[in-house]
């Protein structure tokens, strides 16, 4: 009995943590992607500003590894018990889905623009039922700098 309140403890311990933690991440993101508006990103291959001139253009790239805690790994075998979709997951990748294009961005601060900008998404097992442990995602891109 002490082992199964323990268990709800330490679940809602995490669950509380963990949600505190999501928010203040979001929030830090808004904030960042509100900066980094001015910042124009696009998936197309060509410039959009077509009357300037390049100086110069370089790769830029921004990764963001996030882990999956235990209680999204809890919820998402429920969810896989009952069926649907999974909401814990789906907020696990578009964080770090933004997070990494945000990190790109930073990457490249005197930027004019980038261009043909590609996402990859990976994640990375553990365990013996080879269960997702992290997922990493890679924004990557091409930085074009006018001539001034």
């Amino acid at each position: 009995m002490t082992q199964l309140i323990l268990f709800v403890i330490l679940l809602s311990l995490g669950y509380f943590f963990g949600r505190h933690a999501e928010k203040k991440h979001y929030k830090s993101i808004l904030e960042r992607e509100e900066h980094w508006l001015q910042l124009p990103t696009t998936s197309s291959k060509y410039v959009t500003k077509g009357d300037r001139v390049i100086g110069r253009c370089h790769l830029v790239n921004g990764s963001m590894v996030v882990s999956v805690d235990y209680f999204k790994r809890i919820l998402a075998k429920l969810r896989n018990f009952f069926g649907g979709n999974i909401q814990s997951y789906e907020s696990l990748i578009d964080r770090a889905r933004r997070e990494a294009v945000l990190r790109m961005k930073e990457s490249c601060p005197e930027a004019d623009q980038v261009i043909n900008l590609r996402l990859e998404t990976s994640s990375i097992t553990k365990g013996r039922g080879k269960q997702i442990g992290s997922v990493e995602v890679l924004a990557y891109g091409t930085a074009i700098y006018f001539r001034k």
